[in-house]
């Protein structure tokens, strides 16, 4: 049975939406991809989540939609997925690759011939493009020689811009685990620990309050690695009177969530404080810019003006916000070139992150958009924590 939260009638609903487009962009069908790290797109419209494996869903304009498996994931695929369409390839077994020897698989000629109305294509939609198998682009190259294949996302993707309600319960469970794991690493915490050891702290609450996974790798950082706009916690140890960075997420029914603030044991030094209050400041400006029929790109150049304005531009890697749902960071950004107005119950990740050369931090908070403002997903440690 199906894992999710999410009702089977939605599934089909999100299926008879990416058809629609799909026909729209004059396309025959589409194949959408996913790994075990980003399965966001075939989660999204069929609850299949790989792992080891990679794996795709084929959606022809007409007709059942076939989620397509590795070696290994038929019957697990059988009883997670909502589809009952489900064929066996070895096109997205492990990187591995084993031969498997003895095993049957089916061919995406065989995929085509079984699934689309006419038994055949001419356009073919790759969606999930920056993640597509290279042995899977090569087999269509072979298998299908006379289909032409173009990039596609933009069929699927902003499908899942505009939260349902569904969705919306989901991420706020996911915050509200990822909150829990806060205030367990606040409680717990001490000098001499490892990075990694607070890590420990928020995995085991994030599972034993009902979280299915991490919502993304997990963050605590101390002292000069702070500065990492991206990074991953080590054996480093906590420390007194340094920056302590953490980023903690929860999954939930397959949505993440994502809580980051920058705490201390003891105090910091007058200018780590001067930043991290400015970089609060401009957090809750962020927030305060945020309504739904604003145009993305203005609420960027507002902000980036008014951290000009302030003197702190030098320190700004980039900002302020990215979009969440089903991955920690998903489509669309929020960048000075956007061109999209926001929308009621699209979700973001306020993301307001700044450096100097040997600590940085980074405020980060969920916000569900609304008209004239928004709901804010976690705001439980918006504050300066010494501990």
């Amino acid at each position: 049975m199906y894992t999710t939260t999410i009702p089977k009638q939605e599934f089909s609903d999100r299926i008879a939406k990416f058809q629609s487009n799909i026909k729209a962009a004059g396309l025959d069908a589409c194949l959408v991809h996913a790994n075990e790290s980003d399965m966001a797109n075939v989660r999204y419209l069929s609850e299949y989540w790989p792992t080891f494996e990679a794996s795709a869903v084929f959606v022809p304009v007409e007709g059942e939609a076939v989620l397509l498996v590795g070696p290994e994931s038929e019957i697990y695929a059988a009883h997670r997925s909502v589809f009952k369409n489900i064929e066996k390839m070895i096109e997205y077994r492990e990187s591995a690759e084993p031969e498997c020897p003895g095993m049957v698989f089916k061919s995406f000629q065989d995929i085509v011939t079984q699934y689309t109305p006419q038994g055949s294509i001419k356009k073919l939609g790759l969606v999930g493009w920056a993640v597509t198998p290279l042995p899977v682009y090569m087999s269509l190259k072979e298998q299908l020689p006379e289909v032409e294949i173009v990039k596609a996302d933009a069929t699927l993707l902003p499908l899942r811009f505009v939260k349902s309600e569904n969705e919306l319960d989901c991420m706020r469970k996911a915050y509200a685990i990822a909150e829990l794991a806060v205030e367990a690493i606040l409680n717990e915490i001490v000098p001499g620990m490892t990075e990694l050891q607070v890590i420990g702290i928020a995995q085991r609450e994030i599972y034993k309050h009902g979280g299915e996974y991490e919502g993304h790798s997990l963050y605590c950082f101390c002292g000069a690695s702070t500065n990492n706009a991206i990074s991953r916690p080590t054996h480093n140890k906590i420390v007194v009177n340094e920056v302590i960075q953490l980023n903690i997420g929860a999954r939930v029914s397959g949505y993440s969530s994502s809580v980051g603030l920058p705490i201390s044991i003891g105090p910091l030094s007058e200018w780590k404080k001067e930043l991290i209050n400015f970089g609060l400041e401009a957090h809750l400006k962020t927030i305060d810019m945020m309504s739904a029929g604003k145009p993305a790109g203005e609420v960027v150049k507002d902000y980036e003006a008014w951290v000009k304005e302030r003197g702190y531009e030098k320190y700004m890697l980039y900002g302020p916000c990215h979009s969440i749902g089903m991955m920690e960071v998903e489509q669309p950004w929020m960048e000075s070139t956007s061109n999209y107005d926001l929308e009621k119950n699209m979700t973001f990740q306020v993301d307001t992150f700044f450096y100097d050369k040997d600590f940085g931090f980074r405020w980060e908070n969920g916000v569900i958009l609304k008209d004239g403002g928004v709901e804010m997903l976690s705001s439980k440690f918006m504050k300066i924590i010494e501990i």
